[in-house]
C-alpha cells in the first residue's frame, strides 16, 4: 500500500498513527488511513511507485514483510520519529535517504549517520521495548515502510531469516556507532575528523565507477553536525583542504585524487 504525503509539517503523525489496543482498533484505523491516503495519492503529483523488492531478504519473507506493511512516500524534511520517543513501529526505507541525529541539553545537533535504501530505523527500541535514541528526519523524498511492534516480533518469532537480518542489523549499527564515537571523541583536531569522514565517505562509495568521487548531499552546516564542529570550521577545512589539493569540487561532486595524502592526516 503506496501513500504520498504531500507537504504535511508533522508527516509522521499523520498516517502512521500508532494502535494502543485490540486488533479491531488497528483495522478501523487502517481503514480510514488508508481513506485518507486515498485521498491524497489522487491529488498529489509526481508519486513514486513503490519498490517491489524488500531490501536483501528472500522472495518469501519479503513478501510476508510487505503485507505487513505500510509504505509512504515522504517530502524532505518529515520526521519519522523522535528522540525520546516512545517506539511505536519499525521504519525500513524503500528509497530515497534518512538522517539519524540526537541533540544535546545545549540544543546542539550530532548526526550519527546517513541511513540508504534497504535499512531499517527503529529496530533496536522495538525489539527492547524502549524509547527511540534518535531522531530520524528524511534527507530528500523517500518512500517508507513502516511496521507496528506487534507485527515485527511476531513476523520475527516466526521467521528465523528475519531475525537474522535484524541481529545482522543491530550489530553493524552497534559498529558504526563505536565507529563514530571513536572519530569523534579520539581525534586530536578539526581536519583529522575531516579526513576520517571523506575517507568513510569513500570507503562507501568503492564499488562505484568513480570511487574517488563523492556526491555531496550535505551542507556545511549538516557536515558540521556529524564532526561536531561549526559551520565556520567546515567552511575553512574546505577551502585549506582545496589549497592543498587533496580535494576538488565541481558543483555538488567531490573528488579526492590522492587518497593516501588525505589519510596521512589520520593518525594510525
Amino acid at each position: 500500500m503506496l501513500f504520498s504525503l504531500g507537504s504535511f509539517e508533522d508527516v509522521s503523525t499523520q498516517v502512521l498513527i500508532p494502535w494502543k489496543s485490540g486488533d479491531e482498533l488497528a483495522k478501523v484505523k487502517l481503514k480510514a488511513e488508508a481513506f485518507m491516503a486515498a485521498h491524497i495519492v489522487n491529488n498529489a503529483h509526481h508519486v513514486v511507485p513503490v519498490d517491489k523488492t524488500f531490501c536483501d531478504l528472500s522472495a518469501a519473507v519479503a513478501d510476508v514483510l510487505e503485507q505487513e506493511s505500510i509504505t509512504t512516500t515522504y517530502p524532505t524534511g518529515a520526521v519519522l520519529f523522535a528522540e525520546g520517543q516512545a517506539a511505536r513501529g519499525v521504519f525500513i526505507v524503500r528509497r530515497g535517504r534518512v538522517k539519524l541525529s540526537i541533540c544535546g541539553s545545549d540544543g546542539r545537533t550530532l548526526i550519527l549517520r546517513m541511513v540508504d535504501a534497504g535499512w531499517p530505523l527503529g529496530v533496536a527500541a522495538v525489539v527492547s521495548g524502549r524509547q527511540y535514541e534518535a531522531t530520524a528526519t528524511t534527507q530528500e523524498p523517500s518512500e517508507i515502510s513502516f511496521v507496528r511492534p506487534i507485527d515485527w516480533l511476531r513476523l520475527m518469532r516466526a521467521h528465523g531469516e528475519l531475525a537474522l537480518w535484524v541481529t545482522q542489523h543491530i550489530s553493524l549499527d552497534y559498529s558504526s556507532t563505536c565507529r563514530e564515537i571513536r572519530d569523534l571523541i579520539l581525534s586530536d583536531s578539526a581536519s583529522e575528523k575531516f579526513a576520517r569522514l571523506l575517507v568513510g565517505w569513500l570507503d562507501q562509495n568503492a564499488e562505484a565507477r568513480n570511487p574517488t568521487q563523492v556526491k555531496l548531499a550535505l551542507t556545511h552546516e549538516e557536515i558540521g553536525q556529524m564532526i561536531g564542529t561549526s559551520r565556520e570550521t567546515v567552511s575553512r577545512l574546505f577551502a585549506g583542504f582545496k589549497k592543498q589539493r587533496l580535494i576538488q569540487q565541481n558543483g555538488s561532486t567531490l573528488v579526492v585524487p590522492n587518497r593516501v595524502a588525505l589519510e596521512s592526516l589520520i593518525p594510525a
